[in-house]
């Protein structure tokens, strides 16, 4: 007799390679995928994008401090098993390359999670994970560059986040500058990073995670 199988939930978007959600509640709605892409444009993973090129980025309460989300939901993935790499737009072309040879590696078609980190309300460290336009066009970024390489086999949900990032594209430096995540860095004088967030494939980087720190793919 053969056994059961496993149930399929109608939200956890197995049906499809490609997949989207949001912060680590989304992470576990999800079914398992091989690989998982963070995505929190301001600020983790763009800033980490950038670090690892002078050496490894450990994800320890530093990482915690600069995102309230984005190192956990990396840090959640890695326990999982899958391989965990950092997206933003900056480098989302170098991440869908290096999602493509990992799906040539294992000679077989690879399961992608993309995840938006989203934004809490500074103070509420307990309130639900916020829409944040940022990390919606970030994995649109890499969902668009994924798809421009065959694996676009996306959940309604991936494709638009994708469609989202193809129809705003010349409008993202301008949406990110305005975004509220945005607007809080400007405040605090750090209009250049997200000046640099903003710029599509700037950066051939991307950071893995290996034993509990992000270093150059």
């Amino acid at each position: 007799m053969s056994s059961s199988a496993a149930p399929v939930s109608p939200f956890d978007q197995s049906r499809y390679q490609v997949r989207c959600e949001w912060g680590q509640e989304g992470l576990r709605r999800l079914a398992p995928a091989d690989v998982v892409v963070v995505v929190d444009v301001l600020r983790f993973s763009s800033s980490v994008t950038e670090a690892v090129a002078d050496g490894p980025v450990a994800l320890d309460e530093r990482a915690h401090a600069v995102s309230r989300n984005g190192a956990a939901v990396a840090e959640e993935a890695g326990r999982g098993g899958a391989l965990v790499l950092l997206g933003c737009l900056r480098n989302a072309s170098a991440v869908a390359e290096a999602v493509a040879a990992e799906q040539r590696r294992r000679g077989r078609r690879t399961s992608i999670a993309v995840i938006c980190a989203g934004e809490r309300v500074p103070g509420a460290a307990d309130a639900p994970v916020r829409f944040a336009v940022e990390d919606h066009l970030g994995a649109g970024a890499v969902i668009d560059a994924l798809g421009i390489r065959a694996i676009d086999h996306t959940s309604p949900e991936a494709a638009a986040a994708g469609e989202a990032f193809r129809g705003l594209r010349s409008a993202v430096r301008h949406l990110l500058s305005a975004s509220g995540s945005g607007q809080e860095l400007l405040e605090r004088g750090a209009a250049e990073e997200v000046r640099r967030a903003a710029e599509i494939d700037g950066s051939p980087t991307v950071p893995v995670l290996r034993d509990g720190a992000f270093c150059a793919l």
